[in-house]
């Protein structure tokens, strides 16, 4: 529907605020210098925007406000600007919802020609934000490293038909935007429904309420946000750590940062700069994994994680060696088939504390259920080892091996009957294998054998 772009796009949607230029540039004082923010402003210059709000025009507040901006961003390192404008080339009626154009492109050192263009827009037409928006998706050249952000100035509601919750969210779901703010100017309390849809929604009905809105978006937008994930062991004490960790964009599902999660010098968790305009899913990638959703990041303050991830060790091992070296140990939570991990004899590893099945599959296959793994502790399992049985036969043939057990037997494996000569390796135990030559037509050629298996054995059948 929309053109994507490989780039972050974060729509910021606010009213006109008033702030001083020194407010601005000391809150991008904080942010990262390595990359170029670039910030579109989409101003709304509709019919309503030549009504009066309590000390002036609202075209006239708005058209200060954003110069003011403006000129605190020009000077800023690694920001660029651009303006869009919609309303201000059809007057209504009729109604031109097409009204919409990219007046300045990005570039360097631009801010002139915003200010020289905003002094002469006249409000005329009608209000097409979600078309605007639509197209401002456009408005920004292809840069995967940069951040772009969206700037709308409106003192009014969608007035064309168009959806802008539904663009908002389509645009976050394919990740171009992030969840807009919304700030109204001297709107009605009922528009509230109307925006939160769209975005992050703040009513700033007077005047004396701009500079301080100003300053809480430009933090959230330029500055650096600091946070940390606690893993928390079953006393909810952050003491689990080194397992991988990704973090998602909870809307489009896009991958964020992937770190392994790291302990100071102090003995803390490591502290992360996260962008406070994503919501996050975390998953911390330990076995089984868990996951926190709707991680909201608060701008200018240490936000602290916490995910409840308590673990203890896991470790299956023979008496005599590791005969098992080439074959997998399979891991499930108690009482259910998926498998969440293939670990190997004498291979240590860690698990959340809980109940797990284990599969050892070997011949017969040897299942432990119900096997506990306790916070910081290391839960030891000793098995026997293998022999190995060396099946001859001068002919091929069909045959299947048995356990004996209770006075009876259980089928375990069928042999090859492509082969003269297989090898299988098995747990110590009593068997039984049944062959008959495929040559010979008669069931009384059928052969026999009983044998047992040691730990570690190495034994030869003829079934001749």
């Amino acid at each position: 529907m929309y053109a994507l772009q490989q780039t972050r796009l974060l729509i910021l949607v606010f009213a006109f605020m008033s702030v001083a230029p020194d407010i601005c540039a000391q809150n991008l004082s904080n942010r990262r210098p390595d990359q170029l923010t670039r910030i579109l402003f989409v101003f709304d210059a509709s019919q309503s925007m030549s009504g009066t709000w309590e000390s002036d025009e609202k075209i006239n507040i708005a058209r200060k406000i954003l110069t003011d901006i403006v000129d605190s961003l020009e000077h800023v390192d690694n920001v660029q600007m651009a303006l869009r404008v919609y309303g201000h080339q059809s007057p209504v009626p009729p109604q031109d919802c097409s009204d919409t154009r990219l007046e300045v492109p990005f570039a360097p050192n631009n801010a002139a020609r915003i200010r020289e263009k905003l002094r002469h827009i006249t409000p005329k037409g009608t209000t097409p934000i979600a078309h605007s928006l639509a197209l401002a998706v456009n408005d920004f050249p292809p840069c995967p490293e940069c951040r772009n952000i969206i700037v709308l100035i409106t003192d009014g509601i969608e007035a064309c038909d168009g959806d802008p919750c539904a663009v908002s969210l389509e645009l976050q779901r394919e990740g171009i935007i992030l969840k807009p703010f919304v700030i109204g100017i001297g709107l009605d309390p009922g528009f509230r429904e109307t925006f939160e849809c769209v975005g992050y929604y703040y009513n700033a009905r007077q005047e004396n309420k701009f500079k301080q809105t100003l300053g809480f978006v430009i933090n959230q937008v330029l500055n650096e946000t600091t946070a940390q994930v606690n893993l928390l062991d079953e006393d909810g004490n952050p003491t689990e750590t080194n397992v991988g960790m990704t973090f998602y964009d909870r809307y489009s599902g896009r991958i964020v940062h992937n770190y392994v999660h790291t302990m100071n010098e102090k003995g803390n968790p490591d502290t992360l700069e996260l962008d406070p305009l994503i919501t996050y899913r975390l998953k911390v990638h330990t076995i089984p994994p868990v996951e926190t959703d709707s991680i909201t990041i608060t701008p200018g303050e240490h936000t602290t994680i916490s995910v409840y991830a308590p673990q203890g060790y896991l470790i299956v091992k023979t008496s005599r060696g590791n005969e098992y070296k080439d074959v997998p140990i399979i891991i499930r939570k108690h009482g259910e088939m998926k498998t969440l991990n293939n670990q190997r004899v004498g291979q240590m590893e860690k698990y959340i504390t809980g109940r797990y099945d284990i599969e050892l599959p070997i011949l017969p296959r040897l299942n432990i259920n119900d096997v506990k793994v306790l916070q910081s502790h290391t839960t030891t399992l000793e098995i026997a080892g293998p022999g190995t049985v060396l099946f001859n036969s001068t002919n091929h043939g069909f045959g299947a091996v048995y356990v004996l057990e209770n006075g009876d037997q259980r089928w375990i494996a069928n042999l090859n009957p492509a082969l003269r000569q297989q090898s299988l390796l098995m747990q110590p135990g009593y068997y039984r294998v049944v062959f008959r030559p495929a040559s010979s037509n008669f069931t009384l050629y059928t052969i026999s054998r009983d044998f047992r298996v040691g730990e570690a054995d190495n034994i030869s059948i003829n079934l001749y």
